[in-house]
């Protein structure tokens, strides 16, 4: 690998990393791994770093991890956003079964950041 993709690399490790404070956050923490990772500073700074260094990673295997990082971000929120109109459309009955996609959520969330960061340090674009 070049420096230039090596400094890349490392950008895209640290955004992982964040993402991954978040989640852990989340874990240790009172909030809720989602909550924690969808309104945790790390996250936003991560999704703002995808954005930001986007076009430098333009053409490259690490294009694919910059869409998987910010999909993942994003579809996490639609989700939870999904789950929130539905306790709210219920007048709060709603809150007895929204755990359960919450829960699944939550699964997808450490699921999607493993599986990125294992093909990273593997040096494998992201596919799906």
């Amino acid at each position: 690998m070049e420096r230039s993709t090596n400094e890349l690399v490392t950008w895209t490790t640290a955004i992982y990393a964040l993402h991954a404070f978040s989640l852990l956050t989340g874990i240790l923490g009172t909030a809720t791994v989602v909550g924690a990772f969808l309104t945790g500073w790390p996250s936003i700074i991560a999704v703002i770093l995808n954005y930001f260094k986007r076009n430098d990673v333009s053409g490259t295997w690490l294009e694919s991890h910059f869409r998987w990082q910010i999909r993942t971000f994003w579809f996490g929120f639609l989700w939870i956003a999904l789950c929130v109109l539905f306790v709210v459309g219920t007048l709060g009955i709603g809150i007895l079964i929204a755990w359960l996609p919450i829960a699944i959520v939550t699964i997808w969330f450490i699921y999607r950041i493993a599986r990125g960061w294992l093909a990273l340090r593997a040096n494998r674009p992201m596919y799906a």
